[in-house]
């Protein structure tokens, strides 16, 4: 059984070789991103058994992606590469603060493929937790918001637990596309992962009391509330805590920073800790990939997790 699986696309994606506005940059470097893949890679790393599912085009860019899938630990069995459809590309700017924009190349996605048929009831059922987030309903918005119900449907009547980022793109639907799809997922989200902006849009509330409350009413057991530099607010049976920020060593990419906080709020819930221990490792791992230039390559293994948190020696030589 896994502890966790996710469902989305995945992309390769062009990091600038210098910062500045992307029409001023002369070169790329080849990485592997995509929301739902962030938090596969980072549940992995942490040691959680996950799975991925998804469908990559049957292409040198989808032979790498599900290589290096593979290589991280992650379970692909449900990962197929089909024809005719390139796999999904992303360019990024960062800019000299860390700050940045994203362009996507995600149209005729291979997840367009997905159909209800192919979704594998006993892998579904035998997990843990099912982590969806907004971004996979927004690339094919009326087919995969019906795979995403589906797929939650099965879960549910396994007891498979549902975790929600919104994880709102308006580069790929706008606010009301968003609100409509997403708000459809709440009555079945047991741990509800967002910003206070996604949640604004979502339940029409931004003070985080109020979110927490709009929340109660769907039925969501955590909430938690990223605030980035200010660090987070959660909530679980009754138990309200705001979590301070953990400083980064030095802000060189702000993307992926919230799949981190998700990876390790989960972690923390699999492992039944309290809500401010849980808290405190999401917020440490969101400010330890922000520390790293990429999409994942600064999801943290636990061990430097525990390192970072004083839990465990750093032995440098």
């Amino acid at each position: 059984m896994n502890d966790i699986i996710t469902i989305g696309d995945a992309m390769i994606t062009f990091n600038p070789a210098s910062t500045g506005p992307m029409r001023y940059v002369p070169s790329f470097e080849r990485k592997v991103g995509g929301a739902e893949l962030n938090v596969a890679i980072g549940c992995a790393r942490l040691g959680l058994k996950t799975g991925w599912m998804s469908r990559l085009g049957h292409d040198e860019f989808g032979r790498y992606i599900y290589n290096f899938m593979r290589g991280e630990g992650v379970d692909v069995s449900e990962v197929e590469m089909v024809e005719g459809y390139p796999t999904s590309l992303n360019f990024k700017e960062v800019m000299e603060d860390g700050t940045g924009r994203t362009f996507y190349y995600r149209s005729n996605s291979p997840t367009t493929t997905l159909t209800l048929e192919s979704l594998n009831e006993e892998y579904i059922k035998n997990t843990k937790i099912f982590h969806i987030t907004g971004v996979f309903p927004a690339i094919d918005k009326g087919k995969n918001i019906e795979l995403i119900q589906h797929a939650i449907s099965i879960a549910k009547q396994h007891g498979v637990r549902i975790s929600f980022d919104p994880n709102i793109r308006l580069k790929l639907w706008d606010k009301e596309e968003a609100r409509v799809a997403l708000r459809q997922f709440l009555p079945y989200v047991d741990i509800l992962l967002t910003g206070v902006e996604e949640a604004e849009l979502l339940l029409g509330v931004s003070n985080p009391q109020d979110i927490i409350e709009a929340s109660k009413a769907f039925g969501i057991s955590y909430v938690a509330i990223k605030q980035g530099e200010h660090g987070s607010i959660g909530y679980h049976n009754g138990e309200y805590i705001k979590a301070p920020p953990v400083k980064p060593k030095k802000v060189v990419d702000t993307v992926g920073a919230g799949d981190g906080f998700d990876c390790g709020f989960i972690y923390g819930v699999l492992h039944k800790w309290p809500l401010e221990k849980i808290l405190r490792l999401a917020n440490t791992i969101g400010s330890m990939v922000v520390s790293v230039k990429g999409d994942n390559e600064g999801l943290p293994y636990l061990e430097e997790v525990l390192v970072h948190l004083g839990e465990k020696e750093f032995v440098e030589r």
